[in-house]
């Protein structure tokens, strides 16, 4: 795979997660699917969409970190590198989101 083509990937995946985290931020939860919502208490909305939002943008920085090491070249200590950082900025984000969902929701399945 072309690292050029993996970086521009990585950029505009991560341009979405930084615009979806930023509406829910700022109170746009709807960006959040329902069933994710059922157990949060309305006054509580704010909170559990600034902390969700958290999650997205550690995804987002992620993303970009992966894009930019994948600009070094193509071979193999960056190629792993990149998918390294990658990996573990999901295993972060998806433990934050864990966490806020249990917090909020009492867990993703109820």
């Amino acid at each position: 795979m072309d690292m050029v083509f993996y970086s521009v990937i990585m950029f505009a995946g991560a341009l979405l997660f930084f615009g979806v985290a930023a509406a829910i931020y700022r109170g746009n939860t709807n960006l959040i699917h329902s069933y994710h919502q059922t157990q949060v208490e309305e006054a509580d909305k704010k909170k559990y969409g600034e902390a969700f939002s958290k999650g997205l943008f550690v995804l987002a920085i992620a993303m970009v970190f992966s894009g930019v090491i994948a600009l070094f070249g193509e071979t193999v200590p960056v190629v792993v590198l990149s998918v390294g950082v990658l990996l573990a900025g999901m295993a972060v984000s998806f433990l934050m989101l864990a966490k806020v969902q249990k917090e909020f929701n009492g867990g993703f399945i109820r």
